[in-house]
């Protein structure tokens, strides 16, 4: 998968999640939720985009990881949306979990390659 490939890929999710949370039930509970999720879900894609403006090894490592904890972050707030039952798209909610499995599996990837690479442990 190419930078400009992934680059979207991040967007459409965060996009999606959007989508997902506007749809999902209201409550001053849910409202939290949804916002934690909202921000983590939109920061994998703007940090993403910084992470292909990397002007180093290091640069690029430092912000993968970023985009990686925020990938990991959504996955935990679609998770915990799933474990508390609120009322929403099931179906959607499984395909964000998927997506966000994927993402999570993809930088965490990356991140090895880059420290297999430059022997960084």
């Amino acid at each position: 998968m190419t930078k400009e490939e992934l680059k979207n890929r991040t967007k459409i999710f965060a996009l999606n999640v959007y989508k997902f949370l506007m749809a999902m039930e209201k409550s001053k509970a849910v409202d939290v939720v949804s916002y934690q999720l909202f921000k983590s879900s939109s920061s994998v894609a703007a940090n993403y985009r910084a992470v292909c403006r990397g002007k180093s090894d290091a640069d690029f490592l430092n912000k993968l990881k970023i985009v990686d904890e925020e990938a990991d972050e959504s996955l935990f707030w679609l998770e915990f949306i799933q474990g508390l039952e609120i009322e929403c798209d099931k179906l959607i909610l499984e395909k964000l979990i998927k997506e966000a499995n994927e993402l999570v599996s993809i930088f965490s990837a990356g991140i090895k390659t880059i420290k297999q690479r430059n022997n960084i442990k």
